[in-house]
């Protein structure tokens, strides 16, 4: 089964969580998923560029990377983060190794284009395509890559990617089965409540209602654009909750089969899905 599993950059700044979640990707490894994980790391990025002095700027909540910016997001994620998430997950017992886009061309890229203007926002850009057959090299030397957020443009520049979108983007290149997001939260939420499963119908609502926001929405937006693509399972899932990757990567199908399986977080669906399937995903 191919799987890509994201990690919120939130969830490696606890040393305990990063090592139970490990353990989790190096024993669905074991089973025989074939993994991509993807990281993101926001959060250090921006405590990285307090200590460098380097102002952070934003337009339409989109942080502008001049050439200084995305130097050091190179630094954080695919040094500091990258490498310490694959040396986390080979500690547990499978061997990770931590790729970057300028890695074989492994993550192609194309600037962003903003007020229909291409390259407005520096070095930001969003992924076009990927290196099928460097992924699945790896795989088959029976290695978990693991990679920042981040593309080769075709100028040979790196560009900074959203980590979710990537993720997205990398399952539907990868024909994957699975996208699972791990995220410092139980789910998508409405109020305290996690919803078990939501529809992509059922999205524009969620966002115009405010009952989701922020990071959430784009979690959701590129889950949408995930399952249109042709991946077949996409869940949102709290990192923090004991075995929550283990208990996530069951497809649904098998655990109604089972009827033994509480999967936690919040499936999303391209269409509506029978309420008993549904129940089963109750955080």
């Amino acid at each position: 089964m191919k799987t890509v599993i994201k990690f919120a950059g939130a969830l490696l700044e606890d040393a305990d969580t990063t090592r139970s979640l490990a353990r989790q990707v190096a024993a669905l490894a074991l089973e025989g998923h074939e993994i991509l994980v993807v990281h993101g790391g926001g959060h250090a990025f921006t405590q990285a560029l307090k200590r460098m002095g380097i102002e952070s700027k934003f337009v339409s909540g989109l942080r502008v990377t001049d050439r200084e910016t995305r130097d050091a997001a190179i630094m954080v994620f695919a040094g500091l983060l990258n490498k310490r998430l694959a040396a986390a997950i080979s500690a547990e017992g499978y061997p990770a190794i931590g790729i970057s886009a300028a890695d074989a061309h492994a993550f192609l890229a194309e600037p962003m284009t903003h007020d229909e203007v291409q390259g407005s926002l520096g070095f930001v850009g969003y992924l076009t395509g990927l290196n099928n057959a460097f992924i699945e090299s790896l795989w088959r030397e029976r290695l978990i890559p693991v990679t920042p957020c981040l593309g080769l443009g075709a100028d040979n520049e790196l560009y900074n990617i959203n980590a979710d979108h990537m993720a997205a983007a990398c399952a539907e290149f990868l024909d994957a089965d699975q996208l699972i997001y791990l995220t410092d939260v139980a789910g998508v939420l409405d109020g305290e409540k996690v919803l078990s499963a939501i529809t992509c119908e059922e999205i524009e609502r969620l966002v115009q209602s405010r009952v989701v926001s922020g990071g959430m929405i784009l979690k959701l937006e590129a889950a949408k654009r995930a399952l249109e693509g042709g991946v077949r399972e996409v869940r949102i899932v709290g990192g923090t909750a004991p075995d929550a990757l283990l208990l996530a990567s069951h497809p649904a199908d098998k655990a109604i089969s089972e009827h033994t399986i509480t999967i936690p977080g919040t499936r999303v669906l391209r269409e509506s899905y029978p309420t008993a399937e549904a129940a089963l995903s109750v955080a």
